[in-house]
């Protein structure tokens, strides 16, 4: 079938090709695993014995906010809910903000104490309130992990607390960390009003929090994430940052000391964003396709998904976008129904290639609409004979 063909320069430059792996560098070697990754796209950028099942500590509670997140997006539970605390809550140690039994607090103030103050009393509130029990919960967070790909993961409880003879088995790695910071942040971005809090308060302002993770104010464009740390897991932290369009998630596991987990994941960051750059080809001026039996005339057409690539910024080229679309189709079109492809390229490489789908849907003329049709051609050629 022929196909008309549009060329478009766009006014961005791109490099060639991205590396499939990482770069031949060392980084967060102080970690017993580490692993680089771009949201966008979840290209891995730098890996260090990545797949490396270790105790997360309390980076666990990204899956926590991961689906009180989905709860709250998908209308289950609201902002101003209110959250009551149990007696297993309010019994919880280590980080916390010291509920008491019976006390109660909206979902934003639990979700912010999570998220600044890693507060394990809260999250276990938050599981009971979204399932029913603690348990219940984890069933939900390991299908969610499942369902992520998250392989390398077991989680026994929502806090990442070794308070239990079955915590030994609580294992995640830091590329499934990276994974399940990526879905929190590419899929619920609200996350980030909390996670790159520095310090606020609670109770009206009388009990105060402190984020602990020091890059959200030490490092230039932080988004977040999550810090962990138990005499087991030792310091651990998943740290997000974005510049411009590139968003990338750095995860240490396994260090000595907080300096040294923040070291490890600010050198990954440097790393990234000195040497790959996101950008999003888009194309102004996108042609229609004509629709032969249609109700309507033609039908537009759209990128079928994202168009984005992660390039290297050490090869930097012009690149032109190639839009082949079919000559023609036939009604019924369906929405989402293939009309072509938008090529990427530099020079003569392809970089990437993106469907070309239909805009909408467009229903095929009836035999009595097709018929009034033809009369009416016919009256308008016999009137201008």
């Amino acid at each position: 079938m022929k196909r008309a063909v549009w060329v478009l320069t766009l006014l961005i430059l791109l490099g060639t090709v991205l590396p499939q792996q990482a770069q031949a560098v060392e980084l967060a070697q102080e970690a017993k695993s580490a692993v680089l990754m771009d949201v966008a796209t979840g290209t891995v950028l730098y890996e260090h014995n990545s797949h490396e099942a270790l105790a997360p500590a309390s980076v666990t509670k990204i899956m926590t906010m991961l689906l009180i997140m989905e709860a709250i997006d998908s209308g289950k539970i609201g902002w101003d809910d209110m959250v009551t605390a149990s007696e297993a809550a309010a019994a919880k140690g280590g980080s916390q903000v010291y509920l008491k039994v019976g006390e109660t607090m909206t979902v934003t103030d639990m979700l912010k104490s999570i998220a600044v103050s890693s507060a394990n009393d809260c999250a276990c509130a938050m599981a009971e309130h979204l399932a029913g029990s603690e348990s219940a919960f984890v069933e939900r967070m390991n299908e969610k992990a499942k369902e992520l790909g998250m392989n390398d993961t077991h989680f026994v409880n929502c806090t990442g607390l070794d308070d239990s003879p079955e915590a030994v088995n609580h294992k995640t790695s830091a590329y499934d960390i990276a994974l399940m910071s990526r879905e929190l942040l590419g899929v619920h971005p609200d996350i980030k009003k909390f996670t790159t809090i520095w310090m606020d308060t609670i109770r009206n302002g009388a009990f105060g929090l402190s984020n602990t993770n020091k890059l959200i104010r030490f490092y230039n464009g932080a988004t977040g994430l999550k810090t962990g740390f138990t005499s087991g897991a030792g310091y651990c932290l998943s740290a997000s940052a974005k510049r411009e369009d590139l968003e990338l998630i750095a995860v240490t596991m396994g260090c000595k000391s907080s300096a040294e987990r923040n070291a490890a994941c600010k050198s990954m960051l440097d790393y990234g964003f000195a040497n790959f750059a996101l950008v999003c080809p888009e194309v102004s001026d996108m042609p229609a396709v004509p629709v032969k039996l249609g109700k309507e005339a033609q039908v537009a057409a759209r990128l079928g998904n994202s168009a984005s690539l992660l390039i290297d910024k050490g090869q930097k080229s012009s690149v032109t976008t190639e839009v082949q679309v079919e000559e023609a189709v036939t009604a019924p079109v369906a929405q989402g129904q293939r009309l072509g492809t938008l090529r990427v390229l530099s020079g003569e490489q392809v970089l990437s290639e993106v469907p070309l789908v239909a805009a909408q849907g467009v229903a095929r003329l009836s035999y009595g609409e097709l018929f009034g049709k033809v009369l009416g051609k016919a009256a308008m050629a016999k009137e201008t004979a």
